[in-house]
């Protein structure tokens, strides 16, 4: 489980992240929504040890990922596909990555078939598209077999085969009993894929409920996401008002 606690993050006088507090489950997808520099990727590189809270906690299991050993085995993160030197064959990479964490060898190649890219991982990185650097980014996040996940809009790039294969992948592994952590722009999709929602807009807590409770009968998600963030609707204790 991933524990969010009153996380704030300032960059000089601006305020990216404001008192954050929310709990990411296992056994669920929670979905992360909102705006374009309304603070998600900062909160998930504070969540990773990426950046610094400037007050409050990000816990994983109890622990700062800091603290974590052998990290990869805990948490698989996905917050930027083309973080992968491009002449890197992309199953050395996964290689290096699962040696770093005493992985087994034989763990790459199990996860480089779970992501389809057997046939492409000899290739050197700088030759992928946008969607093969993805699904190597999320095979680089299951390699540990980790309890959590934490994932940063995993299906730019992707086809609309692999939009609902990696839809598909995100249930069956919160169906395990792992906690997943999405972000995403793509409002059909996570309407399809999440279980919760946590909303911010400029830093700040919009909402945090299940998707049944956001999304009333009748009703789509994007409608609901631009009412909110636009400040025409507000969230009181789950339900709208």
């Amino acid at each position: 489980m991933i524990h969010i606690r009153n996380l704030t993050k300032r960059y000089g006088d601006v305020l990216a992240v404001d008192d954050l507090t929310f709990d990411v489950a296992p056994g669920k997808v929670t979905g992360f929504l909102g705006p374009n520099g309304s603070g998600k990727s900062t909160t998930m590189r504070m969540a990773v040890g990426l950046d610094r809270p400037s007050a409050g906690t990000a816990t994983i299991a109890g622990r700062t990922y800091a603290e974590l050993r052998e990290p990869l085995r805990h948490v698989g993160v996905l917050l930027d596909a083309g973080a992968v030197h491009k002449r890197r064959r992309g199953r050395d990479h996964l290689l290096y990555l699962a040696r770093s964490n005493r992985i087994p060898a034989a763990r790459v190649d199990e996860v480089l078939e779970r992501v389809g890219m057997t046939d492409a991982a000899c290739r050197r990185a700088g030759t992928y598209s946008l969607g093969m650097r993805q699904r190597l980014g999320v095979a680089a996040a299951l390699l540990g077999d980790p309890e959590v996940l934490i994932l940063d809009e995993p299906v730019n790039g992707l086809d609309p085969e692999g939009i609902r294969w990696i839809r598909d992948l995100l249930r069956s592994l919160a169906a395990e009993g792992r906690a997943i952590f999405l972000a995403s722009h793509l409002m059909s999709e996570m309407a399809l894929t999440a279980d919760h929602l946590v909303v911010i807009a400029a830093g700040r807590m919009l909402a945090d409920c299940a998707l049944a409770d956001f999304v009333g009968e009748g009703e789509s998600l994007e409608d609901v996401y631009l009412r909110l963030t636009a400040g025409r609707e507000q969230f009181v204790g789950g339900g709208r008002a």
